[in-house]
């Protein structure tokens, strides 16, 4: 009598459960709605301390608001009339404010770049001197301000008695005395201040670059010079748009500075756009200076897109 076996069933595998796909119109903010709550701290503050000071400051631009009595009276762009046809204080502090920042704008983005390309290795030296040229930007403009006031002082400061030290009396000067050469004192002082914040830009710009592109380059033979003009500057362009628009930016605010050097109010040769403002607020003429306030901000804003436009232009890759 034979016996037939019969082979064993395999199990049965459980089934899986069912996962239910996401929509796909259904966004993580549709999925969880309490994550529209988490903008709203930074929405509160935007509004509060950006888009209704600015829309008070367009208001009182068109009126002759003294900053204390209850009404003002609306004077339509009589301000602005006044601003472009018959201020002199306002022409005199946007010339200067128009010297400083092109003092500033170029030799600021052409010593931070120097100072990168020199510094971009991770080296111990290398990080060394970063530190050394960055250490002045986490000073206080007051702070810089009094120590190069003393480095400006005609009589016992330092770069005057070195140079009677060293027998070259002909080519000291009255520095922030000299009218004509004032702002410009200014201005190099603001490119010490900030140089070593620019040259971190630059340097997060120029680890960026393979360096396959300049081994390539060496091996067709490409000097150095050749290898900065044709590989570094292009690919440092984005670098060199935010380095622009930033200190274009820090030269029209360098209010703090310019008080730290040239007292308060300064005199006609070191007014610039943010002092000749803050002095129309000093002097009750709140409605005057909130039309400057709006022209100072046009211009900025105008300034800073002919940048833009000028570095796309040199490279359509940045």
């Amino acid at each position: 009598m034979s016996t037939t076996l019969t082979p064993p069933r395999p199990p049965e595998a459980e089934p899986n459960p069912t996962v239910e796909a996401p929509s796909a119109g259904r966004g993580p903010m549709a999925a969880h709605p309490a994550l529209w709550l988490f903008p709203v701290p930074a929405l509160v503050l935007y509004v509060a301390f950006f888009v209704i000071p600015t829309i008070q400051g367009v208001v009182y631009s068109v009126t002759d608001w003294d900053g204390f009595s209850p009404t003002a009276e609306f004077v339509g762009l009589d301000n602005f009339v006044t601003i472009f046809t018959n201020d002199d204080l306002f022409r005199n502090a946007l010339g200067n404010n128009l010297k400083f920042m092109l003092v500033v704008v170029i030799f600021q983005t052409i010593f931070s770049l120097v100072l990168a390309v020199f510094l971009t290795k991770n080296s111990k030296s290398s990080v060394a001197l970063r530190s050394i040229f960055f250490f002045p930007t986490i000073l206080s403009s007051v702070s810089v301000a009094f120590i190069w006031k003393f480095v400006y002082d005609p009589n016992f400061g330092l770069i005057n008695s070195v140079l009677d030290y060293v027998g070259l009396d002909q080519f000291q000067s009255a520095f922030l005395g000299n009218d004509s050469q004032a702002i410009y004192w200014v201005a190099i002082t603001q490119v010490w201040f900030h140089v070593g914040q620019m040259m971190i830009i630059y340097i997060a710009g120029l680890q960026q670059i393979p360096q396959e592109l300049y081994e390539s380059a060496q091996t067709d033979g490409a000097s150095r010079w050749q290898q900065f003009r044709h590989i570094t500057l292009p690919m440092v362009a984005p670098a060199t748009a935010i380095v622009m628009a930033y200190t274009t930016v820090q030269s029209f605010k360098a209010f703090d500075l310019i008080l730290g050097l040239g007292g308060n109010p300064p005199k006609g040769s070191l007014d610039i756009l943010s002092t000749r403002i803050y002095s129309g607020f000093a002097n009750s003429q709140f409605g005057y200076a909130a039309a400057e306030s709006l022209v100072f901000m046009a211009l900025i804003a105008a300034i800073t897109w002919i940048q833009r436009r000028a570095v796309k232009a040199s490279n359509p890759d940045a």
